[in-house]
C-alpha cells in the first residue's frame, strides 16, 4: 500500500514537473492531457486505498529517514487510515473536476499551461499533507499548500488588486504559521517525537503537567500545545480573526477559488485539528476556544455575505461561515460529524463555485450581481445544477448539507464543552443567514428581470461540456453523498482509532442507531429547517415581490449597513494599526538590534576592539634595548612587592 500512496502523491507532482520543464513545447492539449491525467491516477488510486481501508488496511511507516538530530529521526513517511484515505478522494476527485473546468473556463488567457501545473503541483501539496505520518510531513505539505496558493492567488499579476490578494493570504498565513511552528515545537520538546502515533502514546502522561508563562502564571502544558496549534488552523482556515485574506482571494481565476475554498487549502485547518483529536480530548479549556471560535465565524462572516454583491465573495463568505460550521463541530469534540461537514461541503461549494465561473463566462466576467437577473432560461444546467449547490448549502432536507450542518449543529447542542449553549445559538441564527444570502445570490442571478446590457444579452448561452460536465459530477455527490456517509461517518465505526473517542459525554452517541432516512423524517421536528424557510421567505420578500425593501433598509440602518461593507472593519484595524506597528518594529529591530547591537558591537564592534588592542600593544614594541630591560625590572619589582605584601 506504500507503492500506491507513492504514486497518488507523485502523479501530479510529476505532471507539474513535467508542465513547468517543457509546457511550452508540449501546448495546451498535451499539457491539459498530462495534468488531467496525473490528477485522475490519484483519484483512482485514492478510491483503491480507501476501499482496501474498509476492509481493514492500514499503514503508518516511514518512506525514508531524512535526517537524525539530536537522536531524533526526521522523516518522511505515510498514515493510510480511514481519515486520510477518505479526504485523500475527496481532494482528487474535485481536484478532477476542476482541472477538466479549468479547460473550458482558461481556454483564451496566455498563462493557462502555467495555470494547469500549478493547480497540479498544489494538489501534491494537499495529498502531503494529508497523507503524512509526522508533523514534520505535514508542515512541509502545510506550508506548500500555502505557497502555490499565493502563486494561484495573484495568477493574474498584472492586476494590483491580485497581487495585492496574493501578499495578503501569504502574510496572514505566515502569522498563523508562526503560531503553528511554536505548537510543533513544543510538540517536540515535551513528547520527543514528531510521527503522531508516538506524540499520541505520550500525551495522557502530560495530561497533568503545567508550564510558567511568566508573572507565576501556569497552564496546562496540552491546553497551551492545542492553542497554539490551532492558532496555524486559524489561518489556514480562515477563523476571525484571520480570516481577511478569503474574500480578497476571489481576485485569482474562479477554478482556483474552488480548488482553494472548497476541499483542500481552506479545510487543512479543520484536517488538522481532527488529526489530532487524541491531543484535543486532553485539552478541553483548548476545545472551549474552537467551538466559540467557531461559531462566531459561523454566524458573523455569514452575515457579511448578506451585503456582498460579487457573486464570489457570497460564496467566499459563506465558505468562511461554513469552516465556522466545523470548527465549531470540532471543538464541541464531535470529530467525525466535522469531518462529515468538511466532505459534504467539499462537493456542493467546489459546485457552486464552479457554477458561478459558468455565469461568469456567459456574462463576460461580470461577477456584480446587480447586473444579472433572469438567468435560468439562457444557462438551464447552469441553473439546475446552481440550485442543487444552493438547497445543499441551506440543508434543505434529503441533500448532503443537511445531514451533515443538522448532525453537527444537534452535536454542538449535546456537547459538554463550555461555550456549547452559547455556540448552539449561535449557529442555529446562523441557519437563518445562510439561507438569507444563498437565495438572495440565487433569485438576483438567475430569477426576478434581466438587468444586463443588450450587448450581453444577446451572446447569452449555456457554457460548454468541459464546463457543465464539472457541474454535473459534483451536482450527484451533492445530492447523494449524505444519504450514503450518514450512517458510516456518524453511527457507524468508520474512522476508527483515527479519530479520538471524547472523554465522558459522547455527543454524537445518539447517531449510533439512527437511519439517515430517520433523520430525514426528523427534519420537520428540527428549529433549523423552519429558520431555513424562514431565510427562503425573507429572500423571496425582498428580492422577488418588494426588490425596493433592501435598499430602504440599508437606508435606515446606514451605520450597520456600512459596518457589514466594510467588514466590521477588521482590514482597516490591521492596516491603521498592524501594519505600522510592524513597520516601526522591523525598522526598530534593524536600527537598534541590526545595526547597533549585531554589527555596531558584535561584528563591527569586535573588529575595532581588537585593532585597539593591537595599537595598544604595539607601543611597546619599539626595539630599544633599553625600554626592554626597564619594562623587566619594573615588572619584576611588581612581581617582588605583591608577594612580599601578601606573605
Amino acid at each position: 500500500m506504500a507503492t500506491l500512496a507513492l504514486w497518488i502523491l507523485l502523479s501530479p507532482l510529476l505532471a507539474a514537473l513535467i508542465t513547468a520543464l517543457a509546457g511550452s513545447r508540449l501546448g495546451r492539449r498535451c499539457t491539459h492531457v498530462l495534468t488531467i491525467a496525473g490528477v485522475a491516477v490519484s483519484c483512482i488510486l485514492s478510491f483503491w486505498i480507501l476501499l482496501r481501508v474498509l476492509v481493514g488496511a492500514h499503514l503508518d511507516a516511514p518512506l525514508y529517514t531524512w535526517m537524525v538530530s539530536g537522536g531524533i529521526p526526521f522523516q518522511i513517511g505515510f498514515l493510510i487510515d480511514p481519515l486520510s484515505a477518505l479526504l485523500a478522494l475527496v481532494v482528487t476527485f474535485v481536484s478532477l473536476a476542476v482541472h477538466i473546468y479549468s479547460i473550458g473556463y482558461m481556454a483564451d488567457d496566455p498563462g493557462e499551461i502555467r495555470f494547469f501545473g500549478y493547480i497540479s503541483l498544489f494538489t501534491f501539496a494537499m495529498l502531503l499533507l494529508v497523507l503524512a505520518n509526522n508533523f514534520l510531513q505535514l508542515f512541509i505539505g502545510w506550508e506548500g499548500v500555502g505557497l502555490v496558493s499565493y502563486l494561484l492567488i495573484g495568477f493574474w499579476f498584472e492586476k494590483p488588486t491580485a497581487t495585492a490578494a496574493a501578499l495578503k493570504a501569504f502574510v496572514v498565513n505566515r502569522i498563523g504559521d508562526l503560531g503553528f511552528i511554536l505548537g510543533i515545537a513544543m510538540v517536540l520538546h515535551y513528547t520527543g517525537s514528531l510521527t503522531y502515533a508516538s506524540v499520541f502514546a505520550r500525551v495522557p502522561a502530560l495530561a497533568g503537567r503545567t508550564v510558567g508563562l511568566g508573572f507565576g502564571w501556569r497552564v496546562p502544558v496540552l491546553t497551551l500545545m492545542g492553542l497554539l496549534l490551532f492558532v496555524g488552523a486559524m489561518g489556514k482556515s480562515a477563523q476571525i480573526p484571520l480570516h481577511v485574506w478569503l474574500p480578497d482571494s476571489m481576485e485569482g481565476p474562479t477554478p482556483i477559488s474552488a480548488l482553494i475554498h472548497a476541499a483542500t487549502m481552506v479545510t487543512a485547518g479543520v484536517y488538522l485539528v481532527a488529526r489530532l483529536s487524541p491531543l484535543y480530548i486532553h485539552a478541553p479549556d483548548a476545545l472551549g476556544v474552537i467551538l466559540v471560535i467557531g461559531s462566531l465565524t459561523a454566524f458573523f462572516m455569514g452575515i457579511l455575505g448578506v451585503v456582498a454583491t460579487d457573486i464570489k465573495r457570497v460564496i467566499a463568505y459563506s465558505t468562511l461561515s461554513q469552516l465556522g460550521y466545523m470548527m465549531a463541530g470540532l471543538g464541541a469534540s464531535a470529530f467525525a460529524a466535522g469531518i462529515f461537514h468538511l466532505v459534504t461541503h467539499a462537493f456542493f461549494k467546489a459546485l457552486l463555485f464552479l457554477a458561478a465561473g459558468s455565469v461568469i463566462i456567459a456574462m463576460h466576467h461580470e461577477q456584480d450581481m446587480r447586473k444579472m437577473g433572469g438567468l435560468r432560461k439562457y444557462l438551464p444546467v447552469t441553473y439546475v445544477t446552481f440550485l442543487v449547490g444552493s438547497l445543499a448549502l441551506v440543508a434543505f432536507p434529503g441533500f448532503s448539507g443537511y445531514f451533515s450542518k443538522d448532525a453537527l449543529i444537534d452535536a454542538v447542542g449535546q456537547s459538554p464543552i463550555p461555550g456549547a449553549a452559547f455556540a448552539y445559538t449561535l449557529l442555529l441564527l446562523s441557519v437563518f443567514v445562510t439561507a438569507l444570502y444563498t437565495f438572495r445570490m440565487l433569485f438576483l442571478v438567475f430569477h426576478g428581470p434581466e438587468r444586463m446590457g443588450e450587448g450581453i444579452r444577446a451572446h447569452l448561452h449555456e457554457s460548454s461540456w468541459v464546463v457543465t460536465l464539472p457541474l454535473v459530477m459534483l451536482a450527484v455527490p451533492a445530492l447523494a453523498v449524505g444519504w450514503i456517509l450518514f450512517h458510516p461517518l456518524l453511527g457507524g465505526s468508520f474512522f476508527g482509532s483515527s479519530l479520538a473517542t471524547p472523554v465522558g459525554i459522547n455527543p454524537l452517541a445518539s447517531f449510533a442507531h439512527l437511519s439517515p432516512w430517520r433523520f430525514f423524517l426528523a427534519a420537520w421536528d428540527a428549529p433549523s429547517f423552519y429558520l431555513m424557510l424562514a431565510g427562503l421567505g425573507v429572500a423571496a420578500y425582498g428580492y422577488l415581490w418588494r426588490p425596493e425593501w433592501p435598499a430602504r433598509l440599508a437606508a435606515r440602518i446606514h451605520p450597520l449597513y456600512r459596518l457589514l461593507v466594510q467588514g466590521y472593519y477588521f482590514d482597516a484595524f490591521y492596516l491603521r494599526l498592524g501594519a505600522p506597528g510592524s513597520v516601526r518594529l522591523g525598522r526598530s529591530l534593524w536600527k537598534w538590534g541590526d545595526e547597533r547591537a549585531i554589527d555596531g558591537l558584535g561584528v563591527n564592534g569586535t573588529a575595532s576592539r581588537i585593532g585597539w588592542l593591537g595599537a595598544l600593544v604595539r607601543r611597546f614594541q619599539t626595539g630599544f634595548l633599553y625600554q626592554y630591560a626597564f619594562t623587566m625590572v619594573a615588572a619584576l619589582v611588581v612581581l617582588v612587592s605583591w608577594a612580599l605584601v601578601r606573605y
